[in-house]
Order: structure tokens, then C-alpha cells, then sequence
């Protein structure tokens, strides 16, 4: 064997061993996938997704499913560059960069807590809403789920403290907390009226400049209501608000006569507020792939997220837009008797 064929075999060997070693080195990015979809007014391990006691329910049938998605990847947890190359040439997953999912500072145990607070948010809000459209009254309370250490609030505020007032304005919800908060400059004097067991008691904190230059005090805050009934949910590790809408109108479902899905499989994500404003959400590809693997044929669709949907939307899946939890609800009644108005996502 010549010398030249031999340096030509030993160079490519390397190029070769390079190319194996370099395909399991850890690479800063995260792979998206459908995650599994739970039917609302189903059960999940022989329980209620939604259980309501105090009020008359009816029957319901078909499905009213959330859909998720699910990651692979994470500082703790690097996927390789096989993995990440398998991913970009797999037309139901996205591979995004680490730090979409993972901002600087945050691992994963940090958006796992972030990702059940507000799911647990998703919910009061998913209820709240249902109510509204229902009209029926209830009572609502911001109160402190957290504080973070070394941060103004810390050793001030407590976990359960409820947050009457701001500034001696009522705080009717934690946006109007944040926004009284954000109002002053860092070191000025921010009051809190609070209830603690049973006392009242203000406390006074002097916010401090976070690292984009807004007023902080570092308190991590939950909305909750006080119902005239018991609605609980069951969804066990899914986390975030993406599942709002879908609760809202699984809780409708059980507290109205009749049954709004007329038999069919429906599925649909977006967040909702206590107004029942529906409001987009991340992995609408993937969610829908998940949808339509479960058996769905109609998608609920957040009205932001409908040019993004268009672009990939599953054979055999209809895309239904919603504004709105009465919208949805709208739509539903449509489809089912066939009289009125279906509104459907429309290409950007």
C-alpha cells in the first residue's frame, strides 16, 4: 500500500472517529414533541379530570381534550447533536434553542415550579371563567404563594398572606399587584394591607431595580376564588396555562343541560383569563399532531396562533378560531345543530 492511499485511509479514519464523537456531544438545544392529550370530561386513572360537588351536572360525551407538548433536552439533561439532527428532519417536532425554554438562570427544577404555578393559576382562572359565562357569582383574593430570598419582600410577606390592598387601592387581582408595584421607583415606599390568620396587618417594602431596570419586591403571587361550589381538577404532571380554554368549557359542559361537543371529538388549547378571553399559546404544530393522533377532528384555536396553524395543520383536522370561552362555545353549538356561524382560522 502506498504511502499516499495510507495517510488518505488514516485521514478519513479520523474524519470518521470526529464525525461519531462529535454526533454524541451535548449541544444547547431542546426538542419539542406532541405530549399526550386528556379528555376533560374523562377520567385519568379512574378519576374525574373535573369533579363539581354542590351544583347538578349532567352528562356529557365525546371529548373535550387538552393537548401538550413534550420536551427533550435542558441544562441538566443535554440532548446530543444526533438527536437534535434526527429532530430537524422530523416534520411533527421542533428543536429550539436551549434557552427558549430554559432562560439564563433558570433550570430545570426552576421551570417545572414556574410551569405548576401556573397551571394551578390556569385552572382558578379556567373556573372563574366558566362562572362568568355562566353568571353566576363569586369571590376573588390574591394571596402571597412566595417570596424570593434576599429580595424586599423576603421575611416581610408570607406564603398565604391575602393581599387586600395596594397603596390603599383594593387589589382586585395580581396584575393590578404588579402594575402598583412597577408604578414607583426603586426605594420608594410601596404599602401592603394583608390578612395573616386574623389579623390584618400592613407592610411596608421599597421595591428595588430588577436587572431591566423595573421595580421589584420579589413576591411570586396566585390569584384565588372563593366559589359557590367545589370544582376540582385532576390532570396530574401537566403544567402551564395552555389548558384554560379546554377546562373552562369540560366545566360547561357538566354544568349545563345537554352536551356541547354532540358526540365528537374535540380538542383545542389556549390560555384564558377570568373574562374568558382566550389567549395563545407555544407548539401549536406539535399540539396538533397530538390532537389528530388522538382522534380528534376539530381544533379550538387561539385567533393569534391561526396564521402559525395554517402553516401545519394535520390532514383531517379542522382548525375552529376562538376569541373568546363564549365564542368557543358559540362554535360548538354550531357545529352540533348546524345552524350558525363556524369561524375558521384564515392563513396570515
Amino acid at each position: 500500500m502506498s504511502r499516499r492511499v495510507l495517510t488518505l485511509l488514516l485521514a478519513g479514519f479520523f474524519v470518521l472517529a470526529l464525525g461519531v464523537v462529535g454526533a454524541f456531544r451535548p449541544v444547547p438545544y431542546v426538542v419539542l414533541s406532541p405530549g399526550p392529550t386528556e379528555n376533560t370530561i374523562g377520567d385519568i386513572d379512574k378519576k374525574p379530570v373535573i369533579s363539581i360537588s354542590g351544583r347538578q351536572t349532567y352528562p356529557t360525551s365525546g371529548a373535550l381534550s387538552l393537548v401538550t407538548v413534550a420536551y427533550q433536552g435542558g441544562p441538566a439533561a443535554q440532548i446530543d447533536l444526533l438527536t437534535a439532527l434526527r429532530g430537524w428532519i422530523d416534520p411533527t417536532v421542533a428543536v429550539v434553542p436551549q434557552e427558549t425554554i430554559f432562560p439564563p438562570g433558570r433550570d430545570a427544577k426552576k421551570v417545572d415550579e414556574e410551569n405548576a404555578v401556573e397551571m394551578t393559576n390556569s385552572q382558578d382562572s379556567a373556573k372563574a371563567a366558566a362562572l362568568n359565562e355562566l353568571k353566576i357569582p363569586y369571590e376573588r383574593v390574591v394571596t402571597v404563594l412566595s417570596t424570593e430570598q434576599g429580595k424586599p419582600a423576603d421575611g416581610k410577606l408570607q406564603k398565604g398572606d391575602q393581599i387586600n390592598s395596594v397603596d390603599g387601592k383594593p387589589a382586585t387581582d395580581s396584575q393590578f399587584v404588579g402594575d402598583t408595584v412597577k408604578a414607583h421607583k426603586p426605594g420608594e415606599t410601596v404599602t401592603f394591607n394583608v390578612t395573616r390568620g386574623s389579623q390584618k396587618l400592613d407592610v411596608s417594602l421599597q421595591p428595588i431595580a430588577s436587572k431591566d431596570g423595573k421595580p421589584l419586591v420579589g413576591v411570586l403571587m396566585q390569584e384565588k376564588f372563593k366559589f359557590p361550589f367545589d370544582v376540582t381538577i385532576n390532570v396530574g404532571d401537566v403544567g402551564g396555562p395552555s389548558a384554560g380554554l379546554m377546562f373552562s368549557l369540560g366545566i360547561l359542559d357538566k354544568l349545563t343541560p345537554g352536551e356541547i361537543t354532540g358526540g365528537k371529538r374535540i380538542a383545542g388549547t389556549g390560555t384564558i383569563d377570568t373574562e374568558g378571553q382566550v389567549g395563545p399559546i407555544g407548539g401549536i404544530a406539535q399540539k396538533m399532531v397530538g390532537a389528530r393522533d388522538s382522534g380528534a377532528t376539530v381544533f379550538l384555536t387561539p385567533a393569534d396562533n391561526c396564521a402559525e396553524a395554517m402553516k401545519a395543520v394535520p390532514e383531517g383536522l379542522r382548525l375552529v378560531k376562538a376569541d373568546t370561552l363564549h365564542d368557543a362555545v358559540l362554535a360548538l353549538d354550531a357545529l352540533r345543530t348546524g345552524k350558525g356561524i363556524v369561524p375558521a382560522c384564515e392563513a396570515g
